[in-house]
């Protein structure tokens, strides 16, 4: 099932209408003896390099993303253990609301890069809202309860690293590789498979019948499944794609419990 999964997201509707609408076009130009010899370095300059370098430029979005998560995750489970101990006289009170306010931080960063950007500053104000509980937490709750200043000072650099991490990863979600490079794609897509029909057509007369099709359904779900792949990257965080980044608040919570 995972793997049906995995080919529906590449292979879809739009696959479907386009590989349709190639066939439809060899199909006429068989038919009317409509032939061509037209150059394959066309797709690779007009479709795969674009596809292909927006797909890398994908890609290194999502592991960058993939960085700052992680190190808003380490910081954040470093000012738990300053919390649990760090202090002279600690107690479950403070560990629980260390934990309360790290986790509900990672679920205000997970609604907020779930929804549109268009959306951005109706759940934005939330995540900031944790960060500002979080160094009132610093200084009443841990230095309020005796936290030497310079483990304090720590503790605030570490709330800083979150801080900037997050804008990095806003950052990634707020904008996409280029976006006229992504349409420029999209239109050759849709485009040349149905142009590339009198090709199809003078390539035939060297297949069988039954094979004369085959080039035209190949061509096309190659180059559509690229740029399916290169759509569901762009965007690491909306939980379509199967290499989304999911932020799991709760199992982060429960990790802490356990340390």
């Amino acid at each position: 099932m995972q793997k049906l999964k995995q080919i529906a997201i590449i292979i879809n509707l739009k696959t479907v209408v386009i590989t349709a609408l190639a066939v439809a076009s060899t199909y006429l130009c068989r038919r009317y003896e409509i032939k061509a010899d037209f150059p394959m370095t066309l797709i690779a300059t007009a479709v795969v390099f674009p596809i292909v370098f927006s797909i890398g430029g994908a890609y290194k979005r999502r592991e960058n993303a993939l960085t700052k998560y992680s190190s808003i995750k380490a910081h954040g489970r470093a000012i738990y253990f300053a919390s649990r101990d760090w202090l002279e006289e600690t107690d479950a009170e403070v560990q629980n609301k260390a934990k309360a306010l790290l986790g509900d931080l990672l679920v205000a960063c997970r609604t907020l890069f779930i929804h549109p950007v268009s959306e951005m500053a109706e759940y934005e104000e939330k995540v900031y809202r944790m960060f500002s509980r979080l160094s009132e937490f610093i200084k009443e709750d841990l230095r309020g309860r005796g936290l030497p200043s310079g483990e304090a000072s720590r503790c605030n650099q570490f709330l800083s690293k979150m801080v900037i991490a997050f804008e990095d990863v806003k950052h990634i979600y707020q904008y996409r590789t280029p976006r006229t490079l992504s349409a420029f794609s999209d239109f050759f897509v849709t485009v040349l498979p149905i142009l590339y029909g009198p090709y199809f057509a003078a390539i035939a007369q060297d297949y069988s019948s039954g094979l004369a099709y085959v080039m035209p359904v190949l061509f096309t779900t190659i180059l559509v499944s690229l740029d399916n792949i290169q759509e569901h990257l762009e965007n690491p965080f909306d939980q379509i794609g199967e290499d989304d980044i999911a932020i799991n608040a709760e199992k982060f919570v429960e990790r802490l419990e356990l340390a």
